[in-house]
């Protein structure tokens, strides 16, 4: 204690006279870029062109596969989809185990496995890596592709499909690819519900057997291994995989627009618009400009809280949460854009600032402080990734792939350090092109739309579907027709009015799934004025509603709420099975808008309206009558909620169809039902729908 009484005073003096000689208003000169030592990696290939990469670290006893098909990307074209359908479903049965067989192989050795389009990855305990590996070549070797599992599968992306709908970020991700790169080329055209449900069994096998071939392969094993445990085990457990010839692919390099354009997608309902712009670039994987490329992305806003567009657009005009940019190399067509998501009152200058800072990067020299401080960034970035063994086998492959220096990664900090001011301008002029932009768009087209003409060489906004094809705009509908006879011939389509008018009651029983469960599903009607419909998990109530005549109530696990008069009037006019041929006596009309397009085929559109609002708008398929879709935004306290219905099926009892096949997606949540029986006038007593 004495001694620490002694030694304070005098660190006190010490620190004070270093102070005193500390001029604080010169910055610090930066040091110089460290040298780095990356680790060593190990390469040898097998007698059937498979490329092995092994980076050795025993720091931990696990170990992991990673197996990497480098095959040039595939257009896919009136089934795109199949491809990464494919690769999901590979690990789901082979010629000697099931899927669950698999699964239980796995989790038996506490093991991670999963698939994809171009490979797949396996990670275990070393000691347990031979197990693994039987499973990982079992799943390469033996794919079967069960057809009860595409199936599933092909259900969950219908579902996400339908989903995607109504999300302005996964329409705006498709918009962006489409118009960058066109929907003729593999990074532009998107799966749809017509391609997905296009796909066949055929289609994986043959992909599995034409693309996924060892001479076009990498594996790469980081861990606790040794390079004659390596050697061993690549060709005990792939050695036999068979070489073949692989098709490859050229496309045309993707051109800039010829002046600047705006592509919108309507959002019916939105309340923000989702901005991107964008235009492809021709860099490739280390490519001479990339680092200086990286830097100048950064200092626009690529990741960084101080980017010049989050500064701007955030800080400065408080027009988002965020604003991002992005800068891709590939080798076969990278992109730039720049992105945010904002209010609609704020769309136009939004554009505005966007316009301005990319503009801004080819036209200015860069503050020596502002590189330096993305440079430091980038630097703490790339030492922090070191950390990972992951890492280096990323590195080692991306050397390998695309034929880098061997040094390329050590040197990366050195190169990246050298970038100057000067450089920053070159790239920016080189890569940026303010003038030649894809000004892209999703919202609400009333209240924006005509607002970003101004930005366009054409003087015109060019509108688009969620799937980037050019927007169909309403045709007009045969002249006299009116939405009465858009229902008289739904109703004949179903059955006839008259058999229609002799239904007094139904039960229909299936399955309701949400997420992960699936439920039962059970609904009884009786008249007009007595409905039934409760959800349960076996004996579990999860929801009930009941409408008693003028009472109704709704429950959830247990609690009671009192339904509106609105909810009682919307309810009523759904147990009437002929309520759009008097909608007048529940306060609605009808409008037909005309004929357009729906999953790419035509469909009568017909607005609901109340109160002279339109509250819903129902499609009609033109060739059969039937309704296929409907859509309707509801108010919430988080903002309007856009809710979709798909119509996939209908079944009939007793000679009317009733909808089976049901997909409503509202907000995030997809909510799918699928009726197994409707039964039709049968004998039911008014207790059955007693209110308590």
């Amino acid at each position: 204690m004495k001694m620490l009484k002694y030694i304070a005073p005098i660190m006190i003096l010490f620190l004070a006279a270093c102070s005193g000689k500390l001029d604080r208003s010169i910055v610090p000169t930066p040091a110089a870029a460290p040298s780095i030592n990356i680790g060593d990696y190990e390469t040898f290939q097998l007698d059937n062109g498979l490329k092995v990469i092994v980076v050795q670290n025993q720091k931990l006893p696990r170990v992991s596969y990673q197996l990497t098909v480098d095959r040039d990307p595939l257009f896919e074209g009136e089934k795109a989809g199949y491809v990464s359908m494919a690769g999901s479903l590979m690990k789901t049965g082979t010629t000697t185990k099931s899927k669950s067989q698999i699964d239980e192989s796995i989790d038996f050795i506490g093991a991670n496995v999963s698939t994809y389009s171009n490979g797949m990855y396996g990670a275990a305990l070393s000691k347990h890596s031979d197990k693994l590996l039987e499973v990982m070549s079992d799943i390469l070797l033996n794919p079967t592709f069960p057809d009860d599992e595409i199936e599933k599968l092909r259900k969950q992306t219908l579902s996400g499909l339908a989903s995607a709908k109504s999300s302005a970020n996964d329409i705006s991700g498709n918009l962006v690819q489409a118009m960058a790169f066109g929907t003729d080329h593999p990074y532009g055209e998107r799966q749809t519900e017509k391609t997905t449900e296009a796909i066949t069994r055929d289609d994986l096998m043959n992909y599995y057997k034409t693309f996924i071939r060892p001479n076009v392969s990498y594996l790469v094993i980081v861990g606790d291994i040794d390079m004659e445990t390596a050697k061993s085990q690549a060709n005990k457990y792939f050695g036999a995989w068979e070489k073949a010839e692989v098709p490859t692919f050229a496309y045309e390099k993707p051109s800039l627009p010829t002046g600047n354009r705006v592509c919108f997608v309507p959002l019916k309902g939105a309340v923000q618009s989702v901005i991107e712009v964008t235009h492809p670039v021709d860099i490739t994987p280390g490519h001479p400009d990339a680092i200086a490329a990286s830097v100048m992305n950064n200092i626009l806003g690529g990741g960084v809280f101080g980017g010049r567009l989050m500064q701007n657009l955030r800080e400065d005009k408080a027009f988002t949460y965020g604003a991002r940019a992005s800068f891709s190399t590939d080798e076969v067509a990278g992109r730039f854009g720049a992105s945010a998501s904002v209010r609609n009152e704020v769309t136009d200058s939004s554009v505005v600032e966007f316009l301005y800072e990319i503009d801004r990067m080819t036209r200015e020299t860069v503050q020596d402080t502002s590189l330096q401080f993305i440079k430091n960034y980038m630097n703490g970035s790339f030492a922090r990734s070191l950390e990972s063994p992951q890492t280096i086998a990323r590195f080692a492959l991306n050397i390998e792939r695309y034929n880098l220096p061997k040094d390329y990664y050590s040197k990366y900090l050195t190169k990246l350090e050298a970038v100057s001011t000067d450089d920053v301008l070159r790239v920016s002029k080189k890569y940026l092109k303010p003038e030649n932009l894809n000004i892209t768009v999703v919202g609400n087209r009333e209240e924006v739309a005509e607002k970003l003409a101004q930005f366009t060489a054409s003087g015109e906004v060019e509108f688009f579907d969620m799937y980037g094809n050019v927007y169909s705009e309403l045709q007009a509908a045969p002249e006299g027709m009116t939405a009465l006879d858009v229902f008289n011939k739904y109703y004949e389509a179903i059955g006839g009015v008259e058999a229609i008018g002799k239904v007094n009651s139904t039960i229909e029983t299936g399955t309701m799934s949400v997420g992960p469960m699936t439920l039962e599903y059970e609904k009884k009607t009786k008249g007009d004025d007595k409905m039934l419909m409760s959800v349960k998990m076996g004996p579990q109530v999860f929801m009930k509603q009941i409408i008693d005549g003028p009472r109704g109530i709704s429950e959830q696990m247990g609690t009671q709420v009192a339904m509106t008069d609105d909810e009682l009037t919307e309810a009523r006019m759904q147990l009437d099975m002929l309520s759009m041929l008097h909608l007048e006596n529940y306060g609605m009309s009808a409008e037909l808008k005309g004929i357009g397009q729906h999953n790419e085929q035509p469909v009568y559109v017909v607005d609901m309206m109340q109160d002279g609002k339109v509250v819903s708008t129902n499609y009609y398929d033109l060739a059969s009558g039937l309704q296929v879709y409907s859509e309707s935004t509801q108010e919430t306290p988080q903002g309007d909620m856009t809710i979709t219905t798909s119509i996939k099926n209908y079944i009939e009892t007793q000679g009317v169809k009733f909808p089976s096949e049901i997909s409503q997606v509202v907000g995030p949540q997809t909510i799918d039902v699928k009726l197994n029986e409707v039964q039709v006038n049968r004998r039911m007593s008014n207790g059955d729908f007693k209110i308590d």
